[in-house]
């Protein structure tokens, strides 16, 4: 008699695809797995609601008339809240089962109970239940009153038709489930186990004996598992166990897996909303962390836990304390997730300042890594500024968005401007969000570039962007192939231990020499001009505020530094520096955010700047200047009374004392209408439509504009991006080259000369914008600047203005945190090529031996120098995700320098400066004597900051940097009286074995190139 044998299939897609429809939520859920996940369910006592038109807190949303609310009906507008109540009951006959409260709405929701926020719901953060009991108890309260607070928004805010379209305004919202159901466990893991299955038999292909292992595995799973009887999942689920169980080898590849939930600080959805999206997060994560006590998370942004501090006081104190048990980290150390192109060095500087101080104070912990997955490239001074933060390693991801070349490593040395390195990590699964599947770990070490030499790398798992974080479900994943053959080792871990493993393994790094260049989103370096120009105009109001208050401080005993003020109007414009919003990727409420925040930041800053000049001399009724920067000054400003040409001594003031220029400025307007001006230092001559048909260098007798072309030439470019509208320029604009050449009103004298002489004219740019423009000839000044005010009502073009110079140089110069670099004006490689246009701070230059053309700004961060025209970007027009982006009226200033020499012999970046930082005008009394806080031995090396000292009073930090790329010897000579001078960190944190070299000639200090110093100055 025979035997009966199952017969043995080999067929992989159809037992695939059993398994798969085994578990769907679509397909067979009368028979499957997954239709047995939930068991009983029962209705809500009572379900009602209000809706507040702004972001209230919970005491005053306790208090207000709620009405019955039916499932099912809609709620809105956009932004708006509607504030849920839920009563409930749970039946008596539910002991011993696992309840939840089944939530399911397309806003993001937060439940409170007894007062606190106790859990996140996302519908698109896979978070729809909030678990009211894990084992039911007779002793457990049955009868619960929540509060369900729900944003009339998604995760990803309510763009209309797409993610990163302008919101729609009048978008309405539901809820589409709430009822208290049974969760069968047991499903639940066993289901976990069938797709981690499913998942492997596809990520391992049919290349792999492993997938095939798998294959059969879920298979024979299928075939033990009974839905509709629960006495058969332990079988399936040790099948599923005992593969897991099967071990790696030892050569085999390590993740370190850390929660993480990215929450942009405002993108497409406003500043107020982000302080709701971290609550519901974090809230979320310290329920996981209860469960899981192995569970860490990674958390930055300091801002992002004020914000929570003091919206969410209880949750604060709760974070506080899984920070002090390891489980909850904060990382990164600044003070938002800034831009790192855009923000001057100081304010960089200050976002680690702000940032390594918040933490310090409020969770005694000091970061070690720099943290910034997500912005559009890294500036080559960021190594010696982490550094001088006490922060060594630096993670992010964003290269792999790279849109022309394949950055070539993970992990490795990132070495800056100045020789400073930096120990990076870039996971390779190219995600700072996963979700710990099996398709996150293969990726992760197929990518891995830098296999044999890095065998260790970070999986970051949760929902991000718009917040969310991890979920139990991440976690079941990865715990069950912590070590199982044919995938990576999986292990619970943190910054530090990832850092310590890749540093102690870090003999065959490679290092990576200058910039981390993003080649993509080469638009956010113009896109939003007014928040471009609002971020620069108060870098330089507090320079000078700080500045003002510390020679207060020294002259008026009675001066109070105004500390408070200054930490409030610094973390205003550091939060404008998140990289989301100085980019100008967000959307129109974002920007009116942004914007009032830099009118605050003009507003209090010109009172403060007021108080600290009042007290700098007695009051009297002349006219004084107050000079901010580290040089003698000799030129022109604007009194009361006309211009005048005046010298202020470096950091000091002085009375207005008219001078007299040593060639005054001539206008001549010539027989063909063209019009000549002349300093003694440049000639040129300016066409009818305001380009400059020649300038000439007069001591050199050097033409600086090139044969049969014309400067000042302003070009318009279509500008269709492929998707990323507000984001991204791409190199086929350029083949869309315009020059505007229709001319509204022709170039007229407006001031005749003497000390400035002037010629305006106007431009059609179409039939909505217009460009009017006077270009000002100073005495005594080697530059000429171009004073510029647009019309703009454009849509998707770019606007340029053009020099084409008579200089020629494979590599042309550009200006950034403390220091400038070089890049390519050729397209030889690919590499070359995908930087047609690139980033700066105030200028850059264009030099051939002995020769060359400085192109300066006063807001302007887009460049682009191709062989030999030097072209600065002024203006886009993108209509996502703000649809209104730009629209309306621009003024800004740029300015063209030829010279002698190099540009660092020709004064090019103290020139930038100058047109920087006016001269500010400052009550005094006629015999005023002229005075000097500080000066430099040496041209090469600029004083950039002085300000009060964090930690003491009677006590000032200056911060110097070499600026040239040269070793030098300086002395800081100062009047002010200081009794003894030390080095110190960028936190300021000062070195008793390192005192400055301090005598009564001053500080002497050694630089090397490019090299940051900051001192302790005490008074």
């Amino acid at each position: 008699m025979m035997m009966f044998h199952q017969p043995v299939l080999k067929n992989r897609r159809t037992l695939l695809e059993r398994a798969e429809k085994f578990i769907s939520d679509i397909y067979f859920t009368d028979c499957n797995l997954r239709g047995r996940l939930y068991g009983d369910s029962w209705p809500l006592d009572s379900l009602a609601s209000f809706l507040s038109e702004k972001r209230i807190r919970f005491t005053e949303a306790t208090k207000q008339n709620f009405a019955p609310y039916k499932v099912g009906d809609t709620f809105g507008p956009t932004w708006w809240t509607c504030w849920f109540k839920v009563t409930l009951t749970i039946p008596e006959s539910w002991r011993g089962k696992e309840v939840h409260l089944r939530w399911e709405s397309d806003g993001e929701a937060m439940v409170w109970r007894d007062g606190q926020p106790v859990q996140g719901l996302t519908k698109e953060g896979e978070k729809t239940s909030y678990i009211l009991s894990d084992c039911l108890k007779d002793e457990e309260p049955h009868s619960v009153t929540l509060y369900v607070e729900t944003a009339c928004n998604g995760l990803f805010g309510a763009g209309q038709g797409s993610m990163i379209a302008a919101p729609d305004p009048n978008r309405t919202f539901s809820v589409q489930r709430a009822e208290l159901v049974v969760l069968n466990s047991d499903v639940r893991e066993l289901l976990t186990d069938f797709e981690m299955l499913v998942d492997l038999v596809k990520e391992l292909g049919e290349g792999e004996q492993r997938g095939y292992q798998a294959l059969f595995t879920v298979n024979e799973m299928v075939n033990l598992c009974d839905p509709f009887d629960p006495n058969s999942y332990s079988k399936a689920r040790s099948l599923a166990r005992n593969f897991f169980n099967q071990r790696n080898g030892e050569s085999q590849h390590t993740v370190h897996a850390m929660g993480h939930c990215h929450i942009d600080s405002a993108w497409l959805w406003p500043y107020e909303e982000t302080i709701r999206k971290c609550g519901r997060s974090w809230v979320t994560a310290i329920r996981l962390m209860e469960k899981n006590p192995e569970f860490v998370f990674t958390c930055s942004q300091a801002q992002q836990f004020q914000w929570v501090k003091s919206w969410y006081p209880g949750l604060f104190s709760q974070i506080q304390q899984f920070v002090e048990k390891g489980q909850f980290i904060p990382v990164g150390g600044t003070w938002v997730e800034m831009d790192g192109n855009l923000p001057s060095g100081e304010s960089m500087v200050r976002q680690f300042l702000e940032g390594q101080r918040f933490f310090n104070q409020e969770f005694g912990i000091h970061c070690k890594e720099f943290w910034l997955p997500d912005t559009f490239g890294y500036s080559a001074q960021l190594p010696q500024i982490m550094q001088g933060c006490g922060i060594s390693n630096f993670l992010t991801q964003k290269l792999s968005w790279n849109l022309v070349n394949t950055f070539p490593h993970n992990t490795f040395f990132w070495e800056g401007l100045d020789g400073s390195k930096v120990l990076t990590h870039f996971p390779p699964g190219n995600s700072y969000e996963m979700k710990g599947k099996i398709e996150d770990l293969v990726k992760t070490v197929k990518n891995n570039k830098d296999k044999g030499r890095a065998n260790h790398s970070a999986v970051l798992f949760g929902f991000g962007d718009g917040g969310g974080g991890p979920t139990q479900l991440m976690l079941d994943r990865l715990h069950r192939i912590k070590d199982s053959d044919g995938l990576p080792k999986v292990q619970m871990s943190s910054p530090d231990k990832l850092f310590s493993q890749l540093q102690a393994d870090s003999a065959l790094l490679c290092t990576w020499t200058g910039e981390l260049f993003l080649e993509l989103h080469n638009g956010t370096y113009t896109t939003q001009a007014q928040i471009k120009r609002g971020n620069r105009q108060c870098e330089t109001l507090l320079h000078d505020i700080e500045i003002a208050s510390c020679l207060a401080l020294c002259r008026d005993r009675m001066f109070q530094y105004p500390v408070e003020r200054l930490q409030e109007l610094w973390r205003l414009l550091l939060l404008n520096q998140f990289h989301d919003v100085i980019p100008g990727s967000c959307i129109e409420m974002v920007v009116d955010d942004a914007l009032k925040y830099y009118e605050d930041i003009r507003s209090g800053g010109a009172a403060l700047l007021n108080d600290a000049c009042g007290a700098l001399c007695p009051k009297g009724n002349a006219a004084g200047v107050f000079n901010s920067l580290p040089w003698e000054r000799h030129e022109v400003i604007q009194t009361q009374d006309g211009a005048a040409l005046v010298r202020v001594p470096s950091v000091g003031l002085s009375p207005v004392k008219e001078t007299q220029p040593a060639t005054p400025v001539s206008v001549t307007v010539q027989a063909d209408g063209t019009v000549l001006m002349e300093n003694g230092i440049l000639r040129t001559v300016v066409n009818k439509d305001g380009t400059l048909a020649s300038l000439c260098l007069i001591s050199a007798n050097r033409e600086a504009i090139s044969d049969g072309c014309h400067g000042n030439q302003f070009v318009m470019f279509d500008d269709v991006p492929l998707y990323w509208d507000a984001w991204d320029v791409m190199d086929y604009h350029l083949q869309t080259r315009n020059p505007l050449h229709e001319v509204v009103q022709p170039v007229h004298v407006v001031s005749t000369g003497g000390l400035r002489g002037s010629v305006s004219f106007s431009l059609r740019i179409s039939d909505k914008s217009t460009v009017t423009q006077e270009i000002v000839m100073d005495a005594m000044c080697p530059y000429i600047k171009f004073n510029t005010e647009v019309k703009w009502a454009e849509s998707h073009k770019f606007l340029k203005v053009e020099f084409p110079v008579r200089v020629r140089s494979a590599n042309a110069t550009y200006e950034i945190q403390f220091g400038h670099l070089q890049r390519p004006t050729h397209r030889n490689t690919s590499w070359d090529w995908a930087r047609f246009e690139v980033w700066g701070h105030k200028w850059s230059d264009l030099s051939e031996h002995n020769f060359g053309v400085a192109l300066l700004n006063d807001c302007k961060y887009g460049y682009s120098v191709h062989r030999n025209t030097m072209t600065l970007s002024l203006l886009r027009a993108p209509k996502a995700p703000d649809a209104n982006a730009d629209m309306g009226t621009h003024s800004f200033t740029y300015a063209i320098m030829p010279h002698t020499g190099s540009f660092q012999d020709a004064s090019v970046i103290r020139c930038a400066y100058n047109l920087n930082f006016p001269l500010r005008l400052i009550q005094c009394t006629p015999d005023t004597l002229p005075w000097s806080a500080f000066s430099v031995s040496t041209e090469a090396v600029i004083l950039e900051t002085v300000k009060q000292a964090e930690d003491r009073k009677g006590a000032l930090v200056v911060r110097l940097y070499e600026s040239h790329g040269s070793s030098v010897v300086a002395t800081l000579f100062t009047s002010l009286p200081v009794k003894e001078a030390w080095h110190c960190d960028l936190l300021e944190r000062h070195d008793s074995t390192q005192p400055a070299h301090f005598t009564s000639e001053g500080v002497t200090l050694n630089f090397s190139p490019f090299q940051i110093v900051s001192l302790l100055l005490i008074l």
